[in-house]
């Protein structure tokens, strides 16, 4: 028997999720809101503000979707979940209360203090002057959060004092990030690899993810400001068996717990960004739904059903779930538009799809079909080119090929993703 199946967002994730979800036969009618044209290439779109709980409960209801799969975090944070689950419809993706692991990054802080995670220290401030005053008497250049969500750039690692101030006057007195920059996080600069470790939580079981790494700055080698994700690769080779035991036993089960224990059990996609450090992992930053880029490397090495993990989180049951891992790597590149993470061009022709390989994958985010139905960009970051391989060095190779096929005006993209596995 199959299941109606909506996925929440419009990004080049959620373009990742329906392309799996595609392939399960478990999967009846599939349907993406809003959706962007590569979705429209494996289920059905739905105009639709997933901001608008109503409208999101009438629909599930027109259309006998069985499942719900939340993919952005701000509709998790306001509590999309809690109001479908009052209406008894299954959805992946956690309640607001758990969301705020992400939401908010005190939340966070304070509880891995309860659960003991390791993690930066870090102070919280809501006035500007005080906020300052600690940057000035700070040892070294700290980093600068914004409390809230910011679209993965409410973030600064700050070379030098001067550049911290200016995040502060940035985010708490010019409002660049609206109501999530007025409460502050400032923390310690951690050294080392970061990693991004997903896991499916049904409330009190978790499975693994495979784990991957993540690009945020624009230009290569680390430079230019950060952005959502330029692109991604899995697995990194430096996780190895004690350490992901490590990272499960120190930051996965007492997160799970915690939550639990404060009455908001965790179901969805947990992600917690990680630092190595020489002193062990350290938590940067928890997630509340997959991330953007990993998605979209993670997924091609899933070799069995992805709605199987989906609904056994969906209804708090993972007992039965099992699985399958391909070893190949897989890499991502984002190609992004002219002026991204700032203001950017929009309704340039997108050319070039038609010369993609067989087996490379193009996840859309940032399009749009224009009056006379050619594809365009309508976003900052507009495609992400995903190809495997049988070692690192091959996928890299492929996708970069790929992605050169690709043509836009102003496009722009990072050429050294993977590139620090070498």
């Amino acid at each position: 028997m199959s299941t109606d199946v909506l996925v929440i967002g419009s990004g080049a994730r959620e373009h990742a999720l329906a392309w799996k979800l595609r392939q399960s036969p478990r999967v009846g009618d599939l349907y993406v809101a809003p959706g962007n044209p590569g979705t429209a290439e494996v289920g059905r779109n739905l105009p639709l503000d997933p901001f608008n709980f109503d409208a999101v409960a009438i629909l599930v209801r027109e259309h006998s979707v069985g499942l719900v799969v939340v993919g952005p975090e701000g509709p998790l944070s306001s509590g999309l979940a809690d109001h479908l689950a009052a209406l008894n419809v299954p959805v992946f993706g956690p309640a607001k209360a758990a969301a705020q692991i992400e939401a908010s990054k005190s939340f966070a802080k304070r509880l891995m203090a309860k659960a003991q995670i390791p993690t930066a220290a870090s102070a919280v401030f809501a006035e500007y002057e005080a906020a300052a005053a600690y940057v000035r008497a700070a040892g070294a250049p700290p980093v600068i959060k914004a409390d809230g969500l910011a679209s993965g750039k409410g973030v600064t690692v700050a070379k030098d004092t001067d550049e911290a101030l200016q995040a502060l006057r940035m985010a708490m007195l010019e409002g660049t990030f609206g109501d999530s920059g007025k409460t502050i996080v400032i923390e310690e600069r951690l050294y080392g690899r970061e990693v991004s470790a997903h896991v499916f939580a049904d409330g009190r079981r978790a499975l693994p993810i495979p784990y991957a790494c993540d690009d945020k700055a624009v230009c290569d080698g680390g430079k230019g400001p950060n952005t959502g994700g330029m692109g991604a690769y899995s697995p990194p080779s430096f996780v190895d068996k004690s350490l992901h035991e490590t990272i499960w036993r120190q930051v996965v089960e007492p997160a799970l717990l915690r939550l639990e224990l404060e009455g908001a059990p965790y179901r969805g996609a947990l992600y917690p960004g990680l630092m190595i450090t020489d002193a062990g992992p350290r938590v940067v930053e928890f997630n509340c739904r997959f991330g953007d880029p990993e998605t979209q490397v993670i997924l091609p090495r899933l070799m069995s059903d992805l709605f199987e993990p989906l609904w056994g989180c969906a209804t708090s049951d993972l007992s039965g779930v099992s699985l399958q891992w391909s070893e190949s790597p897989c890499v991502g590149v984002v190609i992004a538009a002219q002026g991204y993470p700032g203001p950017y061009r929009q309704g340039d022709v997108i050319d070039g799809l038609d010369e993609i390989d067989d087996g490379v994958l193009v996840f859309q985010a940032g399009t749009a079909r224009d009056a006379k139905g050619k594809l365009v960009t309508a976003g900052g970051r507009v495609i992400t080119v995903v190809a495997m391989g049988p070692t690192l060095e091959v996928a890299r190779s492929r996708v970069y090929q790929n992605v050169e096929r690709i043509r836009f005006t102003g496009m722009h993209f990072r050429r050294d993703i993977g590139l620090e596995e070498d």
